[in-house]
């Protein structure tokens, strides 16, 4: 199975485009499978990716509000696409996946900003996921 960073860099393609894509979400296996492709070259790891996916569609009302309420400067729609989506990566890995260490989401979430995003997407994606982090429960911070 391909490295989770290369399957984060196929989740966050791909929520860009259901982004992009008014959030359609009837073409989220095709936006998977092409990114599979381009990005993995084989579809190993398509199950991470597709269930990481379905739970951002699952609780995107709740992720969007985080993130309203932890960059209230920036409104939802005036966040770079990719800064965006790969906010919404962190904070689902951040406060919904249970596997996955909060240190752990944040800073992928960070790498992926710096790769994909403009020269100031890091920093505020640290930001913005760094607030979350120091406003969660102790128990959860340390839970994982």
């Amino acid at each position: 199975m391909p490295n989770r960073h290369l399957l984060r860099t196929v989740f966050m393609q791909t929520l860009y485009e259901w982004d992009f894509y008014k959030k359609d979400s009837k073409r989220i296996d095709d936006f998977i499978k092409q990114n599979m492709q381009e990005f993995v070259k084989s579809q190993d790891g398509v199950e991470f990716v597709k269930e990481k996916i379905e739970g951002v569609i699952k609780e995107i009302e709740n992720i969007d509000k985080v993130i309203e309420q932890a960059a209230p400067d920036w409104p939802l729609d005036q966040i770079a696409m990719v800064d965006r989506n790969v906010l919404r990566l962190g904070v689902y890995e951040l406060l919904f996946a249970e596997d996955i260490p909060p240190k752990v989401a944040i800073n992928e979430a960070i790498e992926l900003g710096k790769s994909f995003g403009g020269k100031s997407s890091g920093k505020f994606i640290n930001g913005v996921l760094g607030g979350i982090y120091k406003n969660m429960p102790q128990e959860k911070q340390n839970n994982k």
